[in-house]
């Protein structure tokens, strides 16, 4: 019971750190500014749509893309710590992570905004790489165990529905904690995030070991 409560704490927040819906205030307010309430609410909610159906999915067919590109979970932990580590060291400097949003997709983002609720703030701004190799790799971890599993696809839904809260209360929040108070944030779950992404190398590297130690055996 105490690995199950673990691992469900674990996972819940590594993804709700590397979705990061407190960094992504700004450009959530930025790309919605001059909205109306009904159109904010709009894009909001089809945001967090598809950043639960894009973490969900990944977490129910990572195991069969594991099947289907012939890469073991060591190779993906490794890469996924590595990509990780890069994100949360942007996110130590007080900045956002290029892999989630660059310049030409804001600038893209605001000449089409009807789409900004898919591309960017869905896909890559709330569920970048990042967060999609997170899950896969828990979930994936997780194996056949149904509780394990089930633990990551709730950590999915508790982060999907914390992210439409705080970008409900937006403007709110980023006016109550100020840009300083959001950057603030963002390095506390970038110091999460690069101990998960360390972590995450090292559990790859040592099946890899032991998996070359007992085929040269």
């Amino acid at each position: 019971m105490i690995n199950e409560i673990g691992f469900f704490l674990a996972v819940t927040v590594s993804i709700f750190a590397i979705v990061d819906p407190f960094g992504t205030l700004p450009f959530f307010v930025g790309l919605t500014d001059g909205f109306t309430d009904v159109d904010r609410a709009v894009v909001l909610r089809r945001a967090v749509v598809v950043l639960g159906a894009t973490l969900g999915i990944f977490a129910i067919a990572g195991r069969f893309l594991f099947a289907a590109f012939g890469f073991t979970l060591a190779a993906f932990e490794i890469a996924g710590g590595i990509i990780l580590f890069l994100v949360a060291y942007e996110m130590l400097q007080g900045r956002l992570a290029r892999s989630k949003l660059t310049p030409q997709d804001q600038d893209e983002a605001l000449a089409r905004r009807d789409e900004i609720s898919v591309v960017p703030l869905g896909i890559p701004l709330l569920a970048g790489p990042g967060a999609i190799s997170t899950t896969m790799i828990y979930a994936a971890t997780a194996g056949s165990d149904p509780v394990a599993l089930t633990s990551t696809l709730i950590a999915v839904a508790i982060t999907t529905g914390s992210t439409f809260v705080v970008l409900t209360f937006g403007q709110r929040i980023f006016r109550a904690m100020g840009r300083l108070g959001v950057m603030a944030l963002t390095r506390v779950m970038g110091l999460v995030l690069a101990a998960v992404g360390v972590q995450f190398v090292i559990n790859g590297a040592v099946a890899t070991y032991l998996m070359i130690l007992h085929g040269g055996a």
